[in-house]
């Protein structure tokens, strides 16, 4: 049984005058829907929403105390207040859920973080470790994938799936730290050992305002997350990559950079190959050659990461390097669904940002004899801006351009491609996902290859408030079959 005054017990929490602490907590909620007797129920403040009008309908289902803020209306349980009633939920729901895996890892940037923590878990799982990773795919262990939704669940779900790892056996854990996840608390409690960064570049400033906020969102990961005496792994050839260091250096934390500009491991060489490419990665004063199974240069700067937070966390370098040369490719991620029957290999990709979109197109480029056909759209009820950005990005580097549907929410959809249209001069408009992807397969021959990006992993279309079935590897096969 876990008594609420043990929870409480050193944290910076005002409770309610005469509050009676010895009670039992049986959970812990931030949806009023889902509180029983004994919960306790978390009211924040959110953009659409706000929890603490709810209190009463949680008090009322048996919730016996309430994080909230100090002005907040609690009647019929017990306040616990705070200015910052995020954290401090946080931080009682990690003491219920405790305890986690014995190693866990964070991956924040703009792109790749998906990637990174599966490529994590594998490394992990190929050294014998028993691993989970958390986050856009769901939960994934070596023989279970369970969806959750979202690159970074809510605290008590997240807190509650690290728990049951750990009662599952999982010793290692990497997961997914996004922007809002970080802004919002959604990450906190469980001791991070590492953090690696991967990338930044313009997204989500739909909530974030500006790029600078988008950067301190991030860099809470570095700040505030990660252990006083942990690691830090960080992607040295990013555009941002100095000023995360610089972060890094002022907490103290051990810093391992990778990359072209890295130290810890150092990409000298990197070439194509058919199905991949050779990396020379220089470390520890020596030279290794990987052939690492991925193609794109994003890729392999996912897999150094990954590569890095094993070793931050106790893993041998050549031991490490050298299972690269065996990872798998990650759902979505520069997946080849299909080769079609003229020949052509069509990839889905997750790309959904300019910068994602460049990345996943340079990395196809070496591999195209003849032309590369882009398809892609933005999604609705997201930054507007970065539309005709995407745009001009896929006309700049793709030779055949199909701007169509991606998840168009409430917006009405032509008025998404048309947005995307104004910065891809010379673009093709299909509107409907499908029949885009059907005309893509049909127009590639034999020495093309076709790039479906966007959706990648998705087995949805969001439109309007309803969620169609649609698979963009599913799609792809029945229009080459």
């Amino acid at each position: 049984m876990t008594r609420l005054g043990g929870l409480i017990d050193g944290l910076d929490a005002a409770v309610s005058a005469g509050a009676a602490l010895d009670v039992n907590v049986t959970g812990f909620a931030i949806d009023n829907r889902k509180v029983a007797p004994g919960t306790i129920f978390g009211a924040f403040q959110g953009l659409r929403v706000n929890g603490e009008d709810y209190i009463a309908d949680a008090v009322k289902s048996g919730a016996i105390a309430v994080v909230a803020r100090p002005e907040a209306k609690v009647e019929g349980a017990i306040h616990i207040a705070h200015a910052n009633p995020r954290r401090l939920f946080a931080q009682l729901a990690a003491r219920y859920f405790a305890p986690f895996p014995d190693v866990t890892v964070a991956v924040t940037g703009t792109n790749g973080k998906t990637s990174t923590v599966e490529l994590t878990r594998q490394l992990w799982r190929m050294m014998g470790h028993h691993a989970a990773s958390i986050g856009t795919l769901g939960v994934t262990t070596s023989v279970d994938q369970v969806s959750t939704g979202l690159t970074t669940p809510d605290i008590v779900t997240f807190l509650s799936n690290m728990s049951g790892l750990r009662r599952e056996g999982i010793t290692h854990a990497a997961f997914e730290a996004s922007s809002h996840g970080l802004a919002q608390y959604r990450t906190e409690g469980l001791p991070v050992l590492a953090g690696g960064f991967t990338n930044l570049s313009r997204d989500h400033l739909d909530y974030h305002g500006d790029m600078d906020s988008y950067f301190d969102a991030k860099m809470r990961l570095f700040d505030e997350v990660v252990a006083p005496d942990g690691a830090a792994v960080v992607w040295a050839d990013d555009a941002w990559s100095d000023k995360v260091m610089a972060r890094v250096a002022a907490r103290g934390l051990r810093l391992l950079s990778v990359g072209e500009k890295g130290e810890a491991l150092r990409l000298v060489t990197r070439t194509p190959t058919q199905l991949g490419q050779t990396l020379g990665i220089e470390a520890d004063g020596k030279l290794f050659k990987v052939n690492l199974p991925l193609i794109g240069a994003y890729q392999a700067a996912n897999a150094l990461t990954a590569a890095g937070l094993v070793i931050a966390t106790g893993g041998d370098v050549a031991k490490v390097l050298e299972l690269l040369g065996r990872v798998q490719p990650v759902r979505g991620r520069l997946e080849r669904a299909v080769i079609s029957k003229a020949g052509a290999p069509v990839y889905v990709d997750y790309a959904h940002t300019p910068d994602g979109l460049r990345a996943a197109i340079e990395a196809l480029r070496p591999h195209t004899k003849g032309k590369l056909i882009a398809l892609f759209g933005a999604g609705g009820d997201r930054d507007a801006g970065k539309r005709p950005l995407m745009g001009k990005v896929a006309a700049e580097l793709a030779d055949h351009v199909i701007v169509t549907d991606d998840n168009p929410r409430s917006e009405e959809p032509s008025a998404i491609r048309a947005a995307v249209m104004a910065g891809a001069a010379g673009a093709e408009e299909i509107g409907g996902r499908r029949a885009a992807i059907a005309a893509a397969i049909a127009l590639a021959g034999a020495d093309d290859i076709v790039l479906l990006a966007g959706k990648g992993h998705e087995q949805g279309q969001i439109i309007g408030d309803r969620v169609l079935p649609f698979d963009d590897v599913t799609v792809a096969r029945e229009c080459a079959g």
